[in-house]
Protein backbone atom coordinates (compact mmCIF):
# COMPACT_ATOMS: atom_id res chain seq x y z
CA UNK A 1 0.00 0.00 0.00
CA UNK A 2 3.41 2.51 0.99
CA UNK A 3 3.68 2.02 -3.14
CA UNK A 4 0.37 2.98 -3.71
CA UNK A 5 -0.72 5.72 -1.62
CA UNK A 6 -3.69 6.77 -4.03
CA UNK A 7 -4.90 3.30 -4.60
CA UNK A 8 -5.11 3.26 -0.53
CA UNK A 9 -6.81 6.52 -0.22
CA UNK A 10 -9.47 5.61 -2.51
CA UNK A 11 -9.81 2.17 -0.75
CA UNK A 12 -10.54 4.04 2.32
CA UNK A 13 -12.60 6.69 0.67
CA UNK A 14 -15.11 4.16 -0.61
CA UNK A 15 -15.13 2.44 2.67
CA UNK A 16 -15.88 5.60 4.73
CA UNK A 17 -19.10 6.22 2.61
CA UNK A 18 -20.18 2.52 2.68
CA UNK A 19 -19.97 3.11 5.91
CA UNK A 20 -21.78 6.47 6.07
CA UNK A 21 -24.40 4.81 4.08
CA UNK A 22 -24.76 2.05 6.00
CA UNK A 23 -25.36 4.53 9.21
CA UNK A 24 -27.73 6.73 7.68
CA UNK A 25 -29.45 3.60 6.39
CA UNK A 26 -29.62 2.10 9.76
CA UNK A 27 -31.32 5.58 11.04
CA UNK A 28 -33.47 4.90 8.93
CA UNK A 29 -34.41 1.56 9.48
CA UNK A 30 -34.46 2.01 13.68
CA UNK A 31 -37.78 4.01 12.74
CA UNK A 32 -39.15 1.77 10.89
CA UNK A 33 -40.50 3.99 7.64
CA UNK A 34 -37.79 5.97 6.49
CA UNK A 35 -34.44 4.25 4.69
CA UNK A 36 -33.01 6.85 2.91
CA UNK A 37 -30.58 9.81 4.25
CA UNK A 38 -32.67 13.19 4.63
CA UNK A 39 -31.68 16.31 5.85
CA UNK A 40 -35.56 17.34 6.95
CA UNK A 41 -36.82 17.55 10.38
CA UNK A 42 -37.82 14.51 12.05
CA UNK A 43 -41.20 14.29 14.02
CA UNK A 44 -42.09 11.49 15.81
CA UNK A 45 -45.25 9.32 15.77
CA UNK A 46 -46.87 7.40 18.55
CA UNK A 47 -49.85 5.53 18.39
CA UNK A 48 -52.56 4.87 21.00
CA UNK A 49 -54.64 2.45 19.29
CA UNK A 50 -57.66 0.40 20.39
CA UNK A 51 -58.54 -0.46 24.52
CA UNK A 52 -56.28 1.16 26.31
CA UNK A 53 -55.23 -1.62 29.08
CA UNK A 54 -51.43 -0.94 29.32
CA UNK A 55 -49.04 2.14 29.55
CA UNK A 56 -45.69 0.54 29.35
CA UNK A 57 -45.01 0.39 26.28
CA UNK A 58 -46.60 4.00 24.93
CA UNK A 59 -44.60 5.25 27.73
CA UNK A 60 -41.17 3.71 26.15
CA UNK A 61 -41.57 5.22 23.00
CA UNK A 62 -42.21 8.93 24.30
CA UNK A 63 -39.70 8.62 26.80
CA UNK A 64 -37.17 7.24 23.76
CA UNK A 65 -38.33 10.50 21.17
CA UNK A 66 -37.50 12.50 24.91
CA UNK A 67 -34.04 11.15 24.44
CA UNK A 68 -33.63 11.44 20.62
CA UNK A 69 -32.42 15.06 19.66
CA UNK A 70 -32.91 14.53 16.23
CA UNK A 71 -36.56 14.68 17.17
CA UNK A 72 -37.72 18.55 17.00
CA UNK A 73 -41.07 17.50 17.86
CA UNK A 74 -43.74 14.48 18.95
CA UNK A 75 -47.31 13.83 17.29
CA UNK A 76 -49.84 11.55 19.39
CA UNK A 77 -52.19 10.13 17.29
CA UNK A 78 -55.16 8.95 19.04
CA UNK A 79 -57.16 6.36 17.75
CA UNK A 80 -59.40 5.21 20.96
CA UNK A 81 -62.36 4.68 22.89
CA UNK A 82 -60.28 4.70 25.85
CA UNK A 83 -60.02 2.07 28.43
CA UNK A 84 -58.49 1.50 31.66
CA UNK A 85 -58.26 4.30 34.16
CA UNK A 86 -54.58 3.90 35.82
CA UNK A 87 -53.27 3.02 32.47
CA UNK A 88 -54.78 6.37 30.41
CA UNK A 89 -53.83 8.52 33.91
CA UNK A 90 -49.96 7.27 33.33
CA UNK A 91 -49.63 8.07 29.71
CA UNK A 92 -51.30 11.47 30.33
CA UNK A 93 -48.37 11.61 32.85
CA UNK A 94 -45.42 10.39 30.27
CA UNK A 95 -46.63 13.33 27.77
CA UNK A 96 -46.31 15.38 30.40
CA UNK A 97 -42.91 14.37 30.72
CA UNK A 98 -41.81 15.01 27.62
CA UNK A 99 -43.28 18.25 26.79
CA UNK A 100 -40.34 19.56 29.29
CA UNK A 101 -38.37 18.72 26.42
CA UNK A 102 -40.28 18.79 23.41
CA UNK A 103 -43.54 19.88 21.62
CA UNK A 104 -46.12 17.47 20.97
CA UNK A 105 -49.30 17.62 19.24
CA UNK A 106 -52.48 15.32 19.60
CA UNK A 107 -54.17 14.39 16.34
CA UNK A 108 -57.70 12.38 16.67
CA UNK A 109 -58.50 9.50 14.44
CA UNK A 110 -61.96 7.62 14.10
CA UNK A 111 -62.52 7.92 17.89
CA UNK A 112 -60.88 9.59 20.56
CA UNK A 113 -62.96 9.24 23.61
CA UNK A 114 -63.45 9.19 27.16
CA UNK A 115 -59.50 7.74 28.16
CA UNK A 116 -58.51 8.57 24.75
CA UNK A 117 -59.65 12.81 25.10
CA UNK A 118 -58.10 12.52 28.85
CA UNK A 119 -54.93 11.89 26.84
CA UNK A 120 -55.04 14.24 24.30
CA UNK A 121 -55.40 16.66 26.78
CA UNK A 122 -51.91 16.02 28.09
CA UNK A 123 -50.68 17.52 24.56
CA UNK A 124 -49.60 21.25 23.45
CA UNK A 125 -52.81 21.21 21.11
CA UNK A 126 -55.15 19.27 20.09
CA UNK A 127 -56.54 18.27 16.37
CA UNK A 128 -59.04 16.42 15.43
CA UNK A 129 -61.03 15.96 12.57
CA UNK A 130 -64.60 17.53 11.68
CA UNK A 131 -66.04 13.56 12.01
CA UNK A 132 -64.20 12.47 14.84
CA UNK A 133 -66.24 10.85 17.74
CA UNK A 134 -64.57 12.41 20.85
CA UNK A 135 -66.01 13.37 24.33
CA UNK A 136 -67.61 10.67 26.98
CA UNK A 137 -66.05 12.71 29.44
CA UNK A 138 -67.03 10.19 32.42
CA UNK A 139 -66.08 7.32 34.62
CA UNK A 140 -67.92 3.78 34.47
CA UNK A 141 -67.63 0.58 36.65
CA UNK A 142 -69.98 -2.44 35.90
CA UNK A 143 -71.29 -5.41 37.68
CA UNK A 144 -72.69 -8.85 36.26
CA UNK A 145 -75.43 -10.58 38.56
CA UNK A 146 -75.84 -13.89 37.50
CA UNK A 147 -77.70 -15.21 40.94
CA UNK A 148 -81.25 -15.44 39.17
CA UNK A 149 -79.31 -17.41 36.62
CA UNK A 150 -77.44 -19.91 39.38
CA UNK A 151 -81.05 -20.36 40.87
CA UNK A 152 -82.05 -21.67 37.70
CA UNK A 153 -79.70 -24.43 37.26
CA UNK A 154 -79.77 -25.18 40.57
CA UNK A 155 -76.67 -24.39 41.95
CA UNK A 156 -75.48 -22.47 45.23
CA UNK A 157 -72.31 -20.21 45.65
CA UNK A 158 -71.23 -18.79 49.88
CA UNK A 159 -68.57 -16.39 50.78
CA UNK A 160 -66.69 -16.45 53.65
CA UNK A 161 -64.91 -12.98 54.44
CA UNK A 162 -63.02 -11.18 56.56
CA UNK A 163 -64.46 -7.82 56.04
CA UNK A 164 -67.51 -6.84 55.58
CA UNK A 165 -67.47 -5.22 52.12
CA UNK A 166 -64.71 -7.87 50.98
CA UNK A 167 -67.14 -8.90 48.42
CA UNK A 168 -68.60 -5.79 46.95
CA UNK A 169 -69.65 -5.88 43.44
CA UNK A 170 -69.65 -10.20 43.39
CA UNK A 171 -71.84 -11.20 40.62
CA UNK A 172 -73.28 -13.72 42.84
CA UNK A 173 -75.47 -11.30 44.56
CA UNK A 174 -77.41 -8.29 44.81
CA UNK A 175 -75.12 -4.94 46.12
CA UNK A 176 -77.00 -3.44 49.06
CA UNK A 177 -77.87 0.29 48.93
CA UNK A 178 -74.63 0.83 51.63
CA UNK A 179 -72.40 -0.57 48.53
CA UNK A 180 -74.08 1.19 45.74
CA UNK A 181 -73.19 4.29 47.70
CA UNK A 182 -69.47 2.83 48.01
CA UNK A 183 -69.21 2.00 44.48
CA UNK A 184 -70.50 5.79 43.42
CA UNK A 185 -68.12 7.80 45.47
CA UNK A 186 -65.37 5.63 43.98
CA UNK A 187 -66.76 6.33 40.45
CA UNK A 188 -67.83 9.60 41.30
CA UNK A 189 -64.07 10.54 42.50
CA UNK A 190 -62.38 9.43 39.61
CA UNK A 191 -64.94 11.18 37.46
CA UNK A 192 -63.78 14.05 38.63
CA UNK A 193 -59.90 13.52 38.23
CA UNK A 194 -60.91 13.57 34.40
CA UNK A 195 -63.11 16.80 35.17
CA UNK A 196 -60.43 18.62 37.01
CA UNK A 197 -58.06 17.31 33.74
CA UNK A 198 -59.88 19.63 30.66
CA UNK A 199 -60.83 22.34 33.82
CA UNK A 200 -56.77 22.80 33.97
CA UNK A 201 -55.40 21.73 30.76
CA UNK A 202 -57.90 22.81 28.20
CA UNK A 203 -58.84 26.48 30.65
CA UNK A 204 -62.58 25.96 30.21
CA UNK A 205 -64.62 26.53 33.63
CA UNK A 206 -65.77 23.79 35.42
CA UNK A 207 -69.44 24.95 34.97
CA UNK A 208 -68.77 24.84 31.21
CA UNK A 209 -67.27 21.31 31.28
CA UNK A 210 -69.80 20.04 33.95
CA UNK A 211 -72.32 21.00 31.16
CA UNK A 212 -71.11 18.33 29.00
CA UNK A 213 -69.13 16.37 31.08
CA UNK A 214 -72.50 13.45 32.00
CA UNK A 215 -71.06 10.65 29.02
CA UNK A 216 -72.49 12.25 25.64
CA UNK A 217 -69.88 12.02 22.55
CA UNK A 218 -70.00 14.30 20.02
CA UNK A 219 -67.85 15.27 17.12
CA UNK A 220 -64.96 17.00 16.68
CA UNK A 221 -66.58 20.09 15.14
CA UNK A 222 -68.82 20.29 18.32
CA UNK A 223 -65.45 19.51 20.74
CA UNK A 224 -63.66 22.69 18.74
CA UNK A 225 -67.16 24.48 19.60
CA UNK A 226 -67.01 23.70 23.51
CA UNK A 227 -62.89 24.40 23.16
CA UNK A 228 -61.71 20.71 23.50
CA UNK A 229 -60.29 20.93 20.42
CA UNK A 230 -57.67 23.56 18.71
CA UNK A 231 -57.74 22.96 15.14
CA UNK A 232 -59.79 20.62 12.66
CA UNK A 233 -57.75 18.54 10.18
CA UNK A 234 -55.54 15.79 9.58
CA UNK A 235 -52.98 14.04 10.72
CA UNK A 236 -50.92 16.20 7.93
CA UNK A 237 -51.54 19.39 9.66
CA UNK A 238 -50.91 18.26 13.22
CA UNK A 239 -47.59 16.84 11.99
CA UNK A 240 -47.41 20.59 10.20
CA UNK A 241 -48.54 22.68 13.35
CA UNK A 242 -45.83 20.55 15.49
CA UNK A 243 -43.11 21.51 13.33
CA UNK A 244 -43.98 25.14 13.63
CA UNK A 245 -44.72 24.59 17.25
CA UNK A 246 -40.80 23.18 17.45
CA UNK A 247 -39.75 26.63 15.75
CA UNK A 248 -39.76 25.18 11.64
CA UNK A 249 -41.28 26.20 8.97
CA UNK A 250 -44.15 23.70 9.52
CA UNK A 251 -43.21 21.91 5.53
CA UNK A 252 -40.12 20.13 5.71
CA UNK A 253 -40.29 17.20 7.98
CA UNK A 254 -39.95 13.39 7.71
CA UNK A 255 -42.15 11.61 10.32
CA UNK A 256 -40.71 8.49 12.31
CA UNK A 257 -42.03 6.00 14.11
CA UNK A 258 -41.06 4.16 17.22
CA UNK A 259 -38.16 1.46 16.90
CA UNK A 260 -39.05 -1.92 16.32
CA UNK A 261 -38.06 -4.89 18.46
CA UNK A 262 -36.22 -7.49 16.21
CA UNK A 263 -37.50 -11.25 17.30
CA UNK A 264 -37.39 -14.70 15.98
CA UNK A 265 -40.43 -15.55 13.81
CA UNK A 266 -40.89 -17.90 16.85
CA UNK A 267 -40.71 -15.49 19.13
CA UNK A 268 -42.95 -13.03 17.55
CA UNK A 269 -45.52 -15.39 17.52
CA UNK A 270 -45.22 -16.29 21.31
CA UNK A 271 -44.99 -12.77 22.21
CA UNK A 272 -48.50 -11.86 19.55
CA UNK A 273 -49.83 -15.57 21.46
CA UNK A 274 -49.21 -14.47 24.89
CA UNK A 275 -50.33 -10.04 23.97
CA UNK A 276 -53.17 -11.19 22.76
CA UNK A 277 -54.00 -13.90 25.39
CA UNK A 278 -53.18 -10.85 28.27
CA UNK A 279 -55.15 -8.20 26.48
CA UNK A 280 -58.50 -10.61 25.97
CA UNK A 281 -58.25 -11.14 29.88
CA UNK A 282 -57.29 -7.45 30.69
CA UNK A 283 -60.71 -6.22 28.68
CA UNK A 284 -62.71 -9.06 30.29
CA UNK A 285 -61.88 -8.16 33.74
CA UNK A 286 -62.44 -4.57 33.42
CA UNK A 287 -66.37 -5.02 31.67
CA UNK A 288 -66.91 -6.98 34.27
CA UNK A 289 -66.02 -5.32 37.54
CA UNK A 290 -63.05 -2.58 36.57
CA UNK A 291 -63.60 1.27 36.35
CA UNK A 292 -62.65 2.77 33.19
CA UNK A 293 -62.66 6.21 31.17
CA UNK A 294 -64.29 3.86 28.32
CA UNK A 295 -66.99 5.16 25.76
CA UNK A 296 -69.04 1.62 24.84
CA UNK A 297 -70.49 2.43 21.70
CA UNK A 298 -73.19 -0.72 21.89
CA UNK A 299 -74.40 1.08 24.23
Amino acid sequence: MRKHPVFFGMLLLIALGVAFYLFFYGVGAHYGKKKSFSLNDKIGVVSVSGIITDSAEIAEQLEEFGRDDSVIAVVLRIDSPGGGVAASQEIYDAVLALKKQKKVVASMGSVAASGGLLIACSADKIVANPGTITGSISAIMQFANVEELLKKIGLKASAVKSGKYKDIGSPLREMTPEETKIIQELVDDIYNQFVDVIVRDRKISREQVLSIADGRVFSGRKAKEYGLVDHLGDMKLAAGLASRLAGKDGNNYDLVYPRKKRTSVFDYLMESAANQLTRSLKEKIENWGGVGYLYYPSL
